[in-house]
């Protein structure tokens, strides 16, 4: 039997990266999954790659009247969500004598407002046995120059799980956190501008990373099944560190 046969799960930011390794593993192993992102074409061909048990809605996550229209579309068509995943994040690196308040503001609102909304807005369909990953970073437990609100938003993460596996504990629903370490996705090339940099990144990132190398988006898809399913049925709060060794040593 499939580990997911018959649960709906939600994804945000499932078109690329982490969040379409995600929804793959998820429709593969029986779950139908709901994704969604800002750019139609991507979703497109998101759908395409998963290839079945999947629905694409485009949405922005920081947008309620969005999240509203996705709860009540899943609502109108399941009735219930089993699993949801917050992954929609963006990363942009400054120093904090360039940080300026739209950057701030851009980081904390995607990455930090939008976990607590969508999860507000789905909380009702969810039953007891259901789980809530979020999706967060090994940074927000190390200090890297250059990402004070990156880093911020994903320590924010680590509250709400804490929180929110207490606050959720008489519903039935478990809450717990996955911070990738540094993963090979489109997120990594969003920020350099040339292949010379994108190298120099890497190698950045590498010199910290015990194992050696990049992660794959799909080595982190195998701890986001191992949180959605009931592999994990005694863990609510934890965090699990899916990273490398980058967040360890």
């Amino acid at each position: 039997m499939s580990t997911l046969a018959g649960k709906v799960a939600v994804i945000s930011g499932g078109a690329t990266g982490i969040g379409l390794a995600i929804a793959q593993r998820f429709a593969a192993e029986g779950a139908h999954v709901y994704i969604f992102s800002r750019r139609r074409a991507l979703l497109d061909q998101a759908v395409e790659r998963i290839g079945r048990n999947v629905t694409a809605i485009q949405a922005d996550a920081t947008n309620l009247d969005d999240l509203d229209r996705i709860a009540e579309t899943v609502r109108k068509e399941q009735g219930v969500v089993d699993i949801v995943v917050s992954n929609a994040a963006l990363v942009e690196q400054a120093p904090i004598d360039t940080l300026t308040p739209e950057h701030f503001d851009r980081t904390f609102n995607l990455n930090a407002r939008g976990p607590v909304f969508l999860v507000q807005k789905l909380l009702p369909l969810m039953t007891g046995g259901g789980s809530i990953i979020l999706v967060s970073s090994a940074m927000h437990v190390m200090g890297i120059p250059g990402h004070t609100t990156y880093a911020a938003t994903k320590a924010a993460l680590r509250s709400y799980a804490r929180t929110w596996a207490a606050e959720f504990k008489d519903r039935g629903i478990r809450v717990n956190l996955l911070s990738p370490g540094v993963t090979d996705t489109p997120m990594l090339d969003s920020q350099v501008s040339t292949p010379e940099e994108r190298e120099a990144l890497v190698n950045m990132y590498l010199s910290m990373v015990p194992i050696g190398r990049l992660g794959r988006p799909e080595e982190v898809a195998n701890g986001a099944l191992f949180l959605a399913s009931d592999q994990s049925s005694y863990m609510t709060g934890a965090d699990l560190m899916y990273d490398g060794g980058v967040g360890q040593v």
